[in-house]
């Protein structure tokens, strides 16, 4: 591995934090969360337009940038520390992967041109709250967690040739506002059980979708209701042995992208933190100049630290050699442990930004309590932490009983 980055990669860095800056401050944040939408449109636009974010780990060939998914994941540091609303982890993290891994032809030059040119948003669909169950990030996909015929799951169904979908999902990422959902739905009844993907567009009969109130306002939500649905089966039923392994290197992608994020959220949390001790005066003198403050930043620099170098490694694994979309790293845990460290950084940098803040501080009104709600509600959606990181031990065999022979 090696540590430093590129031109390309400190270019996207620098033009991607300017433009967060100048268009997403928290005034815009917090307007930007008050829209039906949850994200400013014309951000996205612009993020598509000046970056090709959207597309920045997309093949040419389908109107995308062509750079491997570590810039993408080394960019989401900035969007982390903006803690930038926009459909970015949904669309090109959770969804765009999986539609390039398993899609067949015609399904890739449809939906990837649009969804890298960021007229196209799409969201991954499945049962609440098997998310990360799906993603093989705290434990092995067994178990029926996209249905298995009790409520609260979807099934599919194949009537005269056209497959149509029923059930609901809740906690969907940008689910109300993404122009296609893939959803994940169980078929075959118990002789052939199975989980498909399927592809649905927004605009699909029988589709109901509810914004949620979400924790994490910066992460939109939405309740995803499929009443005898349409959907179009994403690849062949051929290939449906492959899903599994697509949604967990997807999984393992995502990972390092969300740590990669939280660290950024995390250090913008302590800068922010410490420039406030800066200017604040108690008993004569500035608070930053207390030992005992002094001791509690530098705990938190030096956890932040760790952190980011568990986020790098996580990227760079993430985009090794192994699988036809480039998301086979040689460490399959990297991503979840990763994110474990990351998400502990990030809630005591929070935790400990709200409580030095003093009395403003504990106001919900504070800009400190976002970043505390991030580091909650991405660990509600994808841990919690010691799941990941005992998820990652038993993957690595670090408790396994060895015979020893004499």
């Amino acid at each position: 591995m090696d540590p430093g980055f590129t031109a390309e990669q400190d270019g996207i860095r620098r033009t991607l934090r300017e433009l967060l800056h100048k268009r997403c401050g928290p005034e815009e944040l917090r307007a930007a969360l008050e829209t039906p939408l949850g994200h400013d449109p014309a951000l996205w636009a612009a993020l598509a337009e000046r970056l090709g974010l959207p597309g920045l780990a997309l093949p040419e060939a389908y109107g995308g940038v062509g750079c491997p998914v570590t810039d993408l994941a080394l960019a989401a540091e900035e969007t982390g520390r903006a803690l930038a609303p926009s459909p970015l982890l949904a669309t090109s993290v959770l969804s765009a992967p999986l539609i390039l891994g398993l899609g067949t032809d015609a399904q890739r030059a449809d939906l990837l041109p649009r969804i890298s040119a960021g007229t196209l948003t799409a969201a991954l669909a499945v049962p609440a709250p098997a998310l990360a169950t799906a993603l093989a990030l705290t434990g092995p996909q067994d178990g029926d967690w996209a249905g298995g015929g009790r409520a609260g799951g979807i099934q599919a169904r194949r009537v005269q040739g056209v497959w149509r979908l029923y059930g609901e999902a809740a906690q969907v990422l940008d689910g109300h506002s993404a122009g296609a959902l893939v959803v994940a739905a169980h078929t075959g009844g118990f002789v052939r059980s199975r989980t498909l993907l399927f592809v649905v567009p927004g605009d699909a009969v029988g589709l109901v979708r509810t914004r949620q109130t979400a924790l994490d306002a910066t992460r939109p939500q939405a309740r995803v209701q499929l009443r005898e649905v349409r959907a179009e089966l994403l690849g062949s039923e051929e290939e449906a042995s492959g899903v599994p392994e697509a949604l967990s290197r997807a999984g393992d992608f995502a990972a390092a992208f969300l740590a990669c994020e939280a660290v950024g959220a995390a250090d913008r949390a302590l800068e922010r933190t410490v420039e406030y001790l800066g200017r604040r005066e108690q008993f004569g003198r500035v608070i930053g100049s207390f030992q005992a403050v002094q001791h509690r930043l530098a705990d938190v620099y030096v956890q932040i630290q760790a952190a980011r170098s568990a986020a790098y490694y996580a990227a760079w694994a993430a985009g090794g050699p192994g699988g036809p979309d480039g998301l086979a790293g040689p460490d399959g845990r990297a991503g979840g442990l990763a994110l474990a460290q990351a998400l502990e950084a990030l809630r005591r940098a929070a935790a400990e930004g709200i409580q030095l803040h003093g009395g403003i501080g504990f106001t919900w009104e504070h800009e400190a309590h976002l970043f505390f709600k991030r580091a909650a509600g991405d660990e509600l959606l994808f841990g919690p932490v010691h799941r990941l990181r005992a998820h990652a031990a038993e993957g690595a065999r670090l408790f396994e009983r060895t015979e020893v022979s004499v």
